[in-house]
Protein backbone atom coordinates (compact mmCIF):
# COMPACT_ATOMS: atom_id res chain seq x y z
CA UNK A 1 0.00 0.00 0.00
CA UNK A 2 1.40 3.46 -1.09
CA UNK A 3 0.03 6.66 0.92
CA UNK A 4 0.23 9.82 -0.79
CA UNK A 5 -0.57 13.20 0.91
CA UNK A 6 -0.88 16.77 -0.09
CA UNK A 7 -3.07 19.27 -0.32
CA UNK A 8 -3.70 20.23 -3.78
CA UNK A 9 -6.41 17.76 -5.16
CA UNK A 10 -5.50 17.64 -8.57
CA UNK A 11 -1.69 17.36 -8.52
CA UNK A 12 -2.10 14.21 -5.78
CA UNK A 13 -4.69 12.89 -8.38
CA UNK A 14 -2.37 12.38 -11.54
CA UNK A 15 0.76 11.40 -8.94
CA UNK A 16 -1.59 8.49 -7.95
CA UNK A 17 -2.67 7.77 -11.50
CA UNK A 18 0.95 7.43 -12.43
CA UNK A 19 1.42 5.37 -9.72
CA UNK A 20 -1.39 3.20 -9.86
CA UNK A 21 -0.34 2.62 -13.97
CA UNK A 22 3.00 0.95 -12.51
CA UNK A 23 1.17 -1.60 -10.23
CA UNK A 24 1.09 0.49 -7.09
CA UNK A 25 -2.35 -0.08 -4.84
CA UNK A 26 -2.39 3.70 -3.30
CA UNK A 27 -5.14 5.44 -1.37
CA UNK A 28 -4.49 9.53 -1.16
CA UNK A 29 -5.27 11.59 1.71
CA UNK A 30 -5.64 15.87 1.11
CA UNK A 31 -4.34 17.50 4.04
CA UNK A 32 -3.41 20.74 5.30
CA UNK A 33 -0.26 20.77 7.30
CA UNK A 34 -1.25 24.06 9.14
CA UNK A 35 -4.51 22.86 10.18
CA UNK A 36 -4.12 21.68 13.45
CA UNK A 37 -7.09 19.89 13.89
CA UNK A 38 -6.77 18.56 10.41
CA UNK A 39 -2.92 17.46 10.49
CA UNK A 40 -4.14 15.39 13.86
CA UNK A 41 -6.72 13.92 13.11
CA UNK A 42 -4.68 12.47 10.01
CA UNK A 43 -1.65 11.61 12.16
CA UNK A 44 -3.95 9.92 14.42
CA UNK A 45 -5.05 7.88 11.58
CA UNK A 46 -1.35 6.87 9.95
CA UNK A 47 -0.21 5.64 13.13
CA UNK A 48 -2.47 3.12 13.68
CA UNK A 49 -1.27 1.61 10.62
CA UNK A 50 1.98 -0.52 9.92
CA UNK A 51 4.24 2.11 7.97
CA UNK A 52 8.11 0.34 6.57
CA UNK A 53 8.71 3.32 4.94
CA UNK A 54 7.91 7.29 5.13
CA UNK A 55 9.22 9.85 3.37
CA UNK A 56 8.54 13.32 5.19
CA UNK A 57 8.87 15.67 2.32
CA UNK A 58 6.07 18.46 2.60
CA UNK A 59 8.03 21.99 2.80
CA UNK A 60 7.51 25.87 1.69
CA UNK A 61 9.80 28.36 1.51
CA UNK A 62 10.23 32.12 1.89
CA UNK A 63 12.82 34.84 1.10
CA UNK A 64 13.99 38.46 2.16
CA UNK A 65 12.92 39.78 -1.44
CA UNK A 66 14.31 41.22 -4.51
CA UNK A 67 14.90 44.65 -2.36
CA UNK A 68 16.03 43.12 0.71
CA UNK A 69 12.86 44.09 2.12
CA UNK A 70 12.66 41.17 4.90
CA UNK A 71 10.49 38.29 5.42
CA UNK A 72 7.22 38.62 6.87
CA UNK A 73 6.36 36.71 10.17
CA UNK A 74 3.54 35.29 8.17
CA UNK A 75 5.70 33.73 5.90
CA UNK A 76 7.91 32.86 8.37
CA UNK A 77 5.01 31.15 10.36
CA UNK A 78 4.00 29.17 7.35
CA UNK A 79 7.37 27.94 7.06
CA UNK A 80 8.10 26.85 10.86
CA UNK A 81 4.33 24.97 10.62
CA UNK A 82 5.27 23.63 7.56
CA UNK A 83 8.64 22.40 7.45
CA UNK A 84 9.40 21.96 10.75
CA UNK A 85 6.15 21.29 13.12
CA UNK A 86 3.80 19.22 10.95
CA UNK A 87 7.19 17.07 10.44
CA UNK A 88 7.99 16.66 13.59
CA UNK A 89 4.34 15.62 14.44
CA UNK A 90 4.41 12.76 11.75
CA UNK A 91 7.57 11.49 12.53
CA UNK A 92 6.38 11.32 16.29
CA UNK A 93 3.31 9.76 15.29
CA UNK A 94 4.73 6.67 13.11
CA UNK A 95 7.82 6.26 15.81
CA UNK A 96 5.42 3.95 18.20
CA UNK A 97 4.14 1.49 15.72
CA UNK A 98 7.84 1.55 14.57
CA UNK A 99 9.52 0.55 18.13
CA UNK A 100 6.49 -1.96 18.41
CA UNK A 101 7.99 -3.96 15.57
CA UNK A 102 11.39 -3.10 16.13
CA UNK A 103 11.63 -1.76 12.43
CA UNK A 104 10.89 0.72 10.39
CA UNK A 105 12.44 3.84 7.87
CA UNK A 106 12.11 7.29 7.91
CA UNK A 107 13.33 9.36 5.06
CA UNK A 108 13.32 13.73 6.53
CA UNK A 109 14.14 15.56 3.45
CA UNK A 110 16.06 18.33 5.23
CA UNK A 111 18.48 20.49 2.09
CA UNK A 112 21.58 21.18 1.39
CA UNK A 113 21.54 24.51 3.07
CA UNK A 114 21.22 23.23 6.69
CA UNK A 115 24.74 23.39 6.45
CA UNK A 116 24.95 27.03 6.43
CA UNK A 117 22.28 29.55 6.45
CA UNK A 118 22.12 31.42 3.01
CA UNK A 119 21.35 35.17 3.74
CA UNK A 120 18.48 35.49 1.19
CA UNK A 121 16.36 32.66 2.70
CA UNK A 122 16.65 33.04 6.63
CA UNK A 123 13.61 31.11 7.78
CA UNK A 124 14.06 27.94 5.42
CA UNK A 125 17.32 27.36 6.30
CA UNK A 126 16.75 27.46 9.93
CA UNK A 127 13.80 25.26 9.57
CA UNK A 128 15.93 22.99 7.03
CA UNK A 129 18.83 23.07 9.89
CA UNK A 130 16.37 21.83 12.51
CA UNK A 131 14.89 19.04 10.79
CA UNK A 132 18.72 17.86 10.05
CA UNK A 133 19.80 18.10 13.55
CA UNK A 134 16.78 16.34 14.40
CA UNK A 135 16.83 13.67 12.15
CA UNK A 136 20.77 12.81 13.16
CA UNK A 137 19.71 12.96 16.73
CA UNK A 138 16.87 10.31 16.01
CA UNK A 139 19.37 8.10 13.98
CA UNK A 140 21.11 8.07 17.43
CA UNK A 141 18.89 7.17 19.43
CA UNK A 142 16.68 4.71 17.60
CA UNK A 143 19.06 2.73 15.36
CA UNK A 144 19.87 0.41 18.75
CA UNK A 145 15.58 -0.32 18.17
CA UNK A 146 15.69 -1.46 14.64
CA UNK A 147 14.61 2.05 13.09
CA UNK A 148 15.80 3.57 10.69
CA UNK A 149 16.41 7.57 10.18
CA UNK A 150 18.19 9.13 6.93
CA UNK A 151 18.12 12.65 6.35
CA UNK A 152 18.03 14.19 2.63
CA UNK A 153 19.88 17.27 2.02
CA UNK A 154 18.86 17.47 -1.97
CA UNK A 155 20.75 21.05 -3.60
CA UNK A 156 18.39 22.23 -6.39
CA UNK A 157 16.19 19.73 -8.09
CA UNK A 158 13.50 20.93 -11.01
CA UNK A 159 10.46 22.19 -9.01
CA UNK A 160 8.13 24.65 -8.28
CA UNK A 161 10.12 25.34 -5.09
CA UNK A 162 13.55 25.67 -6.60
CA UNK A 163 11.52 28.00 -9.03
CA UNK A 164 10.80 30.02 -6.52
CA UNK A 165 14.20 30.82 -5.24
CA UNK A 166 15.56 33.93 -5.65
CA UNK A 167 19.45 33.48 -6.39
CA UNK A 168 21.80 31.60 -8.65
CA UNK A 169 20.90 28.04 -9.33
CA UNK A 170 24.02 25.31 -10.03
CA UNK A 171 23.75 21.89 -10.71
CA UNK A 172 20.27 21.56 -11.10
CA UNK A 173 18.93 17.69 -11.37
CA UNK A 174 15.64 16.75 -12.76
CA UNK A 175 13.59 14.91 -10.53
CA UNK A 176 14.12 11.39 -11.27
CA UNK A 177 17.85 11.84 -10.87
CA UNK A 178 17.59 12.92 -7.34
CA UNK A 179 14.90 10.13 -6.36
CA UNK A 180 17.20 7.59 -7.59
CA UNK A 181 20.01 8.88 -5.65
CA UNK A 182 17.31 9.22 -2.50
CA UNK A 183 16.24 5.62 -3.32
CA UNK A 184 20.16 3.82 -3.11
CA UNK A 185 20.75 5.96 -0.04
CA UNK A 186 18.07 4.61 1.62
CA UNK A 187 18.77 1.09 0.59
CA UNK A 188 22.32 1.41 2.12
CA UNK A 189 20.57 3.19 5.42
CA UNK A 190 22.80 6.01 4.70
CA UNK A 191 22.74 8.58 7.43
CA UNK A 192 22.93 12.00 5.06
CA UNK A 193 21.97 11.74 1.64
CA UNK A 194 23.45 14.81 0.01
CA UNK A 195 23.37 15.51 -3.31
CA UNK A 196 24.88 16.63 -6.05
CA UNK A 197 28.41 16.41 -4.83
CA UNK A 198 29.60 19.87 -5.76
CA UNK A 199 27.16 21.70 -3.67
CA UNK A 200 27.29 19.12 -1.26
CA UNK A 201 30.98 19.66 -0.90
CA UNK A 202 30.82 23.41 -1.01
CA UNK A 203 28.11 23.46 1.75
CA UNK A 204 30.22 21.59 3.93
CA UNK A 205 32.95 23.74 3.64
CA UNK A 206 30.75 27.05 4.53
CA UNK A 207 30.17 25.42 7.21
CA UNK A 208 33.36 24.23 8.85
CA UNK A 209 35.13 27.66 7.63
CA UNK A 210 35.33 30.99 9.38
CA UNK A 211 32.13 32.77 9.53
CA UNK A 212 33.63 36.01 7.99
CA UNK A 213 35.45 34.09 4.83
CA UNK A 214 31.80 31.71 4.21
CA UNK A 215 30.02 35.39 4.03
CA UNK A 216 32.64 36.84 1.65
CA UNK A 217 32.34 33.32 -0.68
CA UNK A 218 28.13 33.83 -0.74
CA UNK A 219 28.31 37.27 -1.21
CA UNK A 220 30.91 36.71 -4.46
CA UNK A 221 28.56 33.76 -5.47
CA UNK A 222 25.24 36.34 -5.54
CA UNK A 223 24.02 34.47 -2.60
CA UNK A 224 24.56 37.54 0.49
CA UNK A 225 21.24 38.88 0.21
CA UNK A 226 20.48 41.90 -1.50
CA UNK A 227 22.94 44.84 -2.07
CA UNK A 228 23.45 48.23 -0.05
CA UNK A 229 22.62 49.80 -4.07
CA UNK A 230 19.34 47.74 -4.49
CA UNK A 231 18.45 48.86 -0.52
CA UNK A 232 18.64 52.19 -1.45
CA UNK A 233 16.51 51.92 -4.52
CA UNK A 234 13.63 49.92 -3.43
Amino acid sequence: MLILQGRHVDRLGDLALRCRERGAVVQTEVVELRDREELTRWLDAIGRLTIDLAIVNAGVTSHIGTHGEGESWESVENVIDVNIRAAMATVTALLPSMRRRGRGQIALISSLSAYYGLPITPAYCASKAALKAYGEALRGWLAPEGVAISVVLPGFVETGMSAQFPGPKAFVLRPETAAGIIRRGLARNQARIGFPFPVNFGMWWLSVLPPAVSQRILQALNYGGASPTKRESA
